[in-house]
């Protein structure tokens, strides 16, 4: 049985300029329904009650009202007994000190908030509906309400966007006195604003910039780097993360998550009326041991730490230097392995090294 579960929550006040998720305008008619049809969706899968994680994303998790939140927490409540980690997602716009405090009452432990930026100017152009100063004055009222373990997304290579400017951000970012930040790559998608603007990514010698200088700054500061875009005071990795890149089985939730079970992967629709209906699931995707293998290797050699090799064994009956010995070979100098486990030297080649065991 899977041991995590995402759910995603697809409402939203308002659309981002750079999102492609499956994400609704928040209407209380609309989110009623979606709580009915969740319920029904839910009981469709025997989920374990030993879960490990639960992840609440989205779209918004945070839109939600009071009644709406204690009814989906409610509804997960007999799956978050033995938890090592509860994270839900939310924006500074629509963070409250009540909601927080319903958050930590239904056992949620970590919050990962949409910051995105702390320029001004940066966020009115991706569409978000904060400030810098709302950002500062949220991350107290989650402490406050007793929550200590924040998470912060933070994009770059944004339009517009300098190194200083991005700098700057991370300096801010640090000054919040959080556990985690993670950093993505703007990737100007089909069907977003962005991309309907015309607007396209930096160049990619100053995005490449960008990116080692957040990593060489953060890890000066404290964060350790555990997988390419992810770094965390010791102790603080996200437990939920860890288990998609170690390839472990998770019930995804809702329209538009995702999901793998067993030797098979599926999305959800993102067709709301299909949703309502109970016809939850667009696609599946059935794995061979291929499949599963090199899928396996993608996810973890993301990590720092890489791929498990007796874990590898283990499942899937397989050594792996006799199942890769051409890329593995040709890459020897690229790869380090240590204590049990196979990783990538400098993860910024990875899909270089990643196409030769795809290959193999």
């Amino acid at each position: 049985m899977a041991k995590h579960l995402y759910l995603h929550v697809p409402f939203c006040k308002s659309i981002c300029a750079y999102c492609d998720f499956c994400h609704y305008l928040y209407k209380e008619d609309q989110v009623s329904k979606w709580l009915d049809a969740l319920k029904e969706e839910m009981a469709s899968y025997k989920i374990a009650s030993a879960l490990e994680t639960i992840y609440l994303g989205g779209g918004t998790p945070s839109v939600l009202s009071l009644k709406e939140t204690e009814k989906l927490l409610s509804m997960l409540a007999p799956f978050s007994k033995q938890l090592k980690e509860y994270t839900f997602e939310a924006n500074p716009e629509s963070i409250t000190f009540d909601k927080v405090r319903l958050y930590k009452d239904f056992g949620v432990d970590r919050i990962s908030l949409g910051v995105q930026s702390l320029d001004d100017d940066l966020l009115k152009l991706t569409n978000r509906k904060h400030t810098a100063k709302d950002v500062f004055e949220t991350v107290e009222i989650i402490k406050k309400a007793g929550i200590d373990n924040i998470s912060i997304d933070i994009i770059y290579s944004l339009p517009t966007q300098t190194l200083s400017t991005f700098m700057d951000t991370l300096k801010k970012a640090l000054s919040l006195d959080i556990k985690h930040i993670s950093l993505y790559s703007l990737t100007i998608e089909e069907g977003t604003l962005f991309k309907a603007k015309g607007y396209k990514s930096l160049d990619e010698d100053l995005e490449a910039d960008m990116y080692e200088k957040a990593k060489d700054y953060l890890e000066a500061n404290g964060y350790k780097q555990y997988e390419i875009a992810n770094f965390a005071k010791d102790g603080y990795e996200s437990k939920h993360n860890i288990g998609y890149w170690e390839y472990d089985d998770f019930y995804g939730l809702s329209l538009g998550a995702s999901g793998k079970i067993g030797h098979r992967r599926y999305d959800n629709t993102r067709n709301f009326n299909d949703y309502l209906n109970g016809n939850y699931i667009f696609k599946y995707y059935d794995l061979t041991l291929e499949d599963e293998m090199f899928e396996n290797i993608m996810m973890s050699f993301r990590m720092k730490r890489g791929l498990d090799l007796k874990r590898f064994k283990d499942r899937y009956k397989k050594d792996f230097f006799s199942v890769y010995k051409d890329a593995y070979d040709k890459h020897i100098n690229d790869l380090i392995v240590k204590d049990n486990y196979i990783r990538v030297k400098n993860l910024e080649i990875l899909n270089a090294i990643l196409v030769d065991f795809l290959k193999d």
